[in-house]
């Protein structure tokens, strides 16, 4: 059986991963914002070995930090409206509408094939951000990780540290949902002493041809942005599709 490394992601300050600090001038305004992700190598011999670990590990990658730098050439953007333009991924095949004026950074960290995020232009702790990461055999469609509501539970109860003293991070599901082969998922998360923040999830699967790779869309935007960026966000989650 194949082995597997990816990243465990839980919410916390902000980190840089595996970017260089160039990379990270590039893009503060995305990288402040992106407070939820203390990040460390889990290489697992296989996946029938440690089948209840290797799941939480997998829910638990929703977003990461990404640098700006340049949309490559194989990718493409276009206007639909005044206000909205598509981006669209042919080598990863997925396609998502955008603000007119976000900014686009992509690049690669241990234990994802690809991340891509979308962020205001103006300094803001808004943005969306679409990570892939591979998937072994016997994950073959959405229902291996269980219904919508037994997911969803797992992933914002696996986030929760406010049962901790002193208390950590507070963590708490509002709603999910399936659609199409794609879980939709809302939950806030809100550090001691911080403004609370609210994500939209939309993760689904798809083949490449050689094996099936997990598609996690992650919006987020603070309480204090709920009326500037609370719409735009959850549009932009939810424009997500596959090619």
């Amino acid at each position: 059986m194949a082995s597997i490394s990816w990243f465990c992601c839980v919410h916390v300050r902000p980190t840089l991963c595996n970017f260089t600090p160039s990379q990270a001038e590039k893009g503060p305004s995305l990288l402040a914002s992106l407070e939820h992700h203390k990040t460390k190598s889990c290489s697992l011999s296989s996946i029938e070995e440690a089948r209840g670990v290797n799941r939480r590990q997998l829910l638990l990658h929703t977003a990461v930090a990404v640098p700006a730098f340049a949309v490559p050439n194989a990718l493409a953007l276009s206007d639909v409206s005044e206000d909205v333009r598509v981006y669209t991924d042919d080598e990863n095949k997925f396609k998502i509408e955008i603000p007119q004026g976000w900014q686009v950074g992509n690049g690669e960290s241990n234990g994802f094939k690809s991340i891509t995020a979308f962020y205001p232009a103006e300094t803001s702790n808004s943005n969306v951000s679409v990570a892939i990461t591979g998937l072994g055999p016997d994950f073959t469609r959405m229902e291996s990780f269980g219904k919508v509501d037994e997911f969803a539970q797992t992933l914002v109860s696996g986030l929760d540290r406010s049962w901790q003293r002193p208390p950590g991070v507070a963590a708490k599901l509002i709603d999910s949902r399936s659609s199409n082969g794609i879980y939709y998922i809302e939950y806030w998360l809100q550090n001691p002493g911080e403004s609370r923040r609210y994500l939209y999830s939309a993760i689904g699967m798809a083949s490449n041809g050689w094996y099936n790779r997990l598609y996690t869309v992650t919006g987020q935007f603070v309480e204090e942005e709920t009326d500037k960026y609370a719409s735009k966000v959850q549009k932009v989650v939810a424009s997500f599709r596959f090619l």
